[in-house]
C-alpha cells in the first residue's frame, strides 16, 4: 500500500465573547412577523433571516441599546445580540493513498464503528450544518444527500473550502473500495451551508439550520463551528430539536483553554472534544468546567461541559477536488508514509545516502538523495541534492515521528522533497531504490475538534439505526456509559465520560434496552455522588466533601487529578488547602484503588 501525507490549512478557533451589535435576533410570534418587518425596514435595517419564531436584522453604525429604542413594539418578546459563528478546525497532515483503495481512518477502529453494521434502511438521517459539499467528490452515494440553498452562502453542493467536505466524509463517506469509509458508510444526510467564502455565520443562522434539519426529517444535527457567547434563541433551536427526539452534536473548540464555546455549551448539545490516535486528549480541544456559581449557588452540570471525544489529530477525510498535496514514498518497492515538503513531481531512481547533506557530492547525481534531519535547513539540504543533479530528495526525522516541515518562504529549489519518520530509517537509508510523489489530492487530513464531532455523528448514526425506536437522549445516555475511560479516572474535563465506543454502546442497548441500566447516562459509578463546599477560616481555604453511593470500605479522595488522601468510606472529608487568596481545584472520589469514581466537581474561591 502506498501511503501520502497531505498538508492543508483549514479555518480555526473559536470567537471570543464580542460580537457586533448591529446584526440582532428578535423574538416574535409567526404572525406578528410582518408588523416587525416593516418596522424593521423604516428604521433602517435590513432583515437577514426569517425563521420560526424570529428573524435576524442588520443595523449600520447603530448599537443594541439603539436598536431596541428604534424597535421599541409591544409585539417583540427579545432583541438580542446575533452571535457570530466560525469554523473549528487546525492545521492538518495526512497519512494513507485514498486515491488507489479504500482507507479506514484510524478514529474508526478506534471508536468501534468497524465492529457495528450500519442499518441504512433505519431511515436515519444526519444534517450537516457547515460550509457546503462538494458535489465532485465520488465518495458519497448522492441520491441519499440533500441540502439547503442560501442566498447569502450559495448552494449547498458547492464547498466553501474543504472544511464541510471533510466533515461530511468523516460521517457517512460510503464504504466503495475507493477513498475513505465512514462511521456510518452512506448515511442519508442532510447539509446546510451557513458559512461564507471568510467563513463566518451567526447564532440566528444556526437556528434557522436547526429549524430546516427539522424539517427535512434529520434525527442528528452535527456542527464543528463555535462561538462566544450564548444566545436565547439559537439555544432554543436546539432545545425543540431535541425535544422532539432528536440529537445535537457540537465541537468544544480548539483554543486549548477552559472557556465554553456555544452552541456546545448548551445544556441540550453534545459538546465533543478531540483525542489523537493513542489515546491522549489533543492539546487543542478546550475543557470548559462543568461547575457553574459561586458558593452556595454552585452547580454541577455535566452536559455543559465536555461529554465524550473522538478521534481529532490527523484524521483522513474526503476534500473538494484537488484541494489536498500529497506525497507517496516508496524504498524498494515497500510503501512507507511521508509528509509532503515542497516540489510537485514524480521521481523513482537508485537511492544515494547523502548523511546530513552539508555539502554538494557528486555521487547523488542522476538518484534519489536519502538525507537525515540536522545542523542546516530542510532548504538548503534539498538544495545541495539538487545542484548535485539529483532527481528527489527523503529527509528522515532525527527523533521519533513523522518529519513535517516546508522548504521556506525563499525556496529555490525544483525537485520533490518529502519527509520521513525517524522508525523508517534503517529501512529507507538501506533500500537500493526509492520513488518519490508530490501531486494533488482529493483527500486529506485535518486536526480540531471540528474533526472529533462529525466522527461522534457518525458513531451516533451508525447505532442508532440498529437501534431505531430509541430518542436521541437514550442514544447520548449509552454513548456516554460506555465511552472508554480516558485521562484522570472517571469523569473529567478533558475527555468527559471518555472516547465514545460502538459497539460497547451497541451491546449496552442490547443488553438494557433503550432506557439503560443501572448508569444509563453515563455518570460514573451509577448513583457515586459528590458535592464539594468551599469556604475561608480565617483567609485560609477549606473545602468540605461529601459523597455516596460508594460500597468500598476505603475511598481514594482526588485534587486536580493527583491523590491527596485515602481514608475510610465515611462519606466526608475536609480538604484544609492552608492557602489564600483565590484558586480553583477540582474534586473527585473514588473506590480506592479503582476507577469507579464520582464525577468532577470545582470548587472555586
Amino acid at each position: 500500500m502506498k501511503k501520502l501525507s497531505i498538508v492543508a490549512f483549514s479555518v480555526l478557533s473559536a470567537l471570543s465573547t464580542q460580537a457586533l451589535a448591529e446584526r440582532v435576533i428578535v423574538q416574535v410570534d409567526n404572525d406578528k412577523k410582518g408588523i416587525i418587518k416593516a418596522l424593521v425596514n423604516k428604521t433602517g435595517g435590513q432583515v437577514n433571516i426569517d425563521s420560526n419564531g424570529f428573524v435576524a436584522a442588520t443595523f449600520d453604525s447603530k448599537d443594541l441599546s439603539s436598536i431596541k429604542g428604534l424597535l421599541n413594539n409591544p409585539h417583540i418578546k427579545l432583541i438580542e445580540v446575533d452571535q457570530p459563528r466560525k469554523l473549528l478546525a487546525q492545521f492538518n497532515d495526512d497519512v494513507g493513498n485514498p486515491a488507489t483503495e479504500q482507507l479506514t481512518p484510524y478514529a474508526v477502529y478506534q471508536s468501534q464503528a468497524d465492529q457495528v453494521s450500519f442499518d441504512a434502511s433505519a431511515g436515519m438521517k444526519v444534517c450537516v450544518i457547515d460550509s457546503g459539499l462538494d458535489h465532485t467528490n465520488q465518495d458519497f452515494i448522492w441520491n441519499r444527500i440533500t441540502g439547503d440553498n442560501d442566498s447569502g452562502t450559495g448552494n449547498w453542493n458547492d464547498h466553501g473550502g474543504p472544511h464541510g467536505t471533510h466533515v461530511a466524509g468523516t460521517i457517512g463517506a460510503a464504504d466503495n473500495n475507493m477513498g475513505v469509509v465512514g462511521m456510518a458508510p452512506g448515511v442519508d444526510m442532510h447539509i446546510i451551508k451557513v458559512f461564507n467564502a471568510e467563513g463566518w455565520g451567526y447564532s440566528s443562522d444556526l437556528a434557522h439550520a436547526a429549524n430546516l434539519c427539522a424539517d427535512a426529517g434529520s434525527n442528528i444535527i452535527s456542527m464543528s463551528l463555535g462561538g462566544g457567547g450564548a444566545n436565547s434563541t439559537e439555544e432554543n433551536a436546539f432545545n425543540d430539536f431535541v425535544a422532539n427526539g432528536g440529537l445535537v452534536v457540537a465541537a468544544a473548540g480548539n483554543d486549548g483553554n477552559n472557556v465554553r464555546s456555544y452552541p456546545a455549551g448548551y445544556s441540550s448539545v453534545v459538546m465533543v472534544g478531540a483525542n489523537d490516535a493513542d489515546n491522549n486528549i489533543a492539546d487543542f480541544s478546550q475543557y470548559p468546567s462543568c461547575t457553574t456559581g459561586r458558593g452556595k449557588k454552585q452547580r454541577t452540570d455535566e452536559t455543559i461541559c465536555v461529554e465524550v471525544t473522538a478521534g481529532g489529530v490527523d484524521t483522513l477525510s474526503t476534500y473538494p477536488a484537488d484541494m489536498a498535496t500529497s506525497s507517496s514514498l516508496s524504498a524498494d518497492s515497500v510503501a512507507y508514509a511521508s509528509s509532503a515538503m515542497e516540489n510537485s513531481g514524480s521521481e523513482s531512481g537508485s537511492t544515494y545516502f547523502m548523511g546530513t547533506a552539508e555539502a554538494i557530492d557528486a555521487n547523488a547525481a542522476g538518484k534519489v538523495c536519502i538525507i537525515d534531519r540536522g545542523n542546516i535547513s530542510f532548504h538548503d539540504k534539498v538544495k545541495n541534492c539538487e545542484d548535485s543533479n539529483g532527481i528527489a530528495a527523503v529527509i528522515i526525522n532525527n527523533e521519533a515521528g513523522m518529519l513535517y516541515g516546508t522548504l521556506g518562504d525563499t525556496n529555490a529549489t525544483t525537485i520533490p522533497a518529502v519527509g520521513a519518520a525517524f522508525e523508517d530509517r534503517a529501512a529507507i537509508t538501506s533500500a537500493s531504490t526509492a520513488s518519490v510523489d508530490i501531486s494533488t489530492s482529493d483527500y486529506g487530513y485535518m486536526s480540531g475538534t471540528s474533526m472529533a464531532t462529525p466522527a461522534v455523528s457518525g458513531v451516533a448514526a451508525l447505532v442508532w439505526s440498529n437501534f431505531p425506536s430509541c430518542t436521541g437522549e437514550e442514544i447520548r445516555s449509552a454513548l456516554k456509559a460506555t465511552a472508554q475511560d480516558s485521562g484522570a479516572a472517571g469523569h473529567d474535563v478533558n475527555f468527559g465520560h471518555g472516547i465514545v465506543k460502538a459497539k460497547a454502546a451497541s451491546d449496552y442497548l442490547t443488553a438494557n434496552g433503550c432506557a439503560g441500566g443501572d448508569n444509563g447516562g453515563g455518570e460514573p459509578g451509577g448513583d457515586f455522588t459528590l458535592s464539594a463546599n468551599g469556604y475561608k477560616v480565617k483567609g485560609s481555604q477549606r473545602v468540605d466533601l461529601t459523597w455516596a453511593g460508594s460500597s468500598a470500605a476505603n475511598v481514594d479522595v482526588y485534587r486536580d487529578g493527583s491523590v491527596i488522601a485515602t481514608t475510610s468510606n465515611n462519606g466526608s472529608y475536609t480538604d484544609n488547602l492552608n492557602r489564600k487568596g483565590g484558586g480553583s481545584y477540582d474534586y473527585q472520589i473514588c473506590d480506592a484503588g479503582t476507577s469507579t469514581c464520582t464525577t468532577t466537581v470545582t470548587v472555586n474561591f
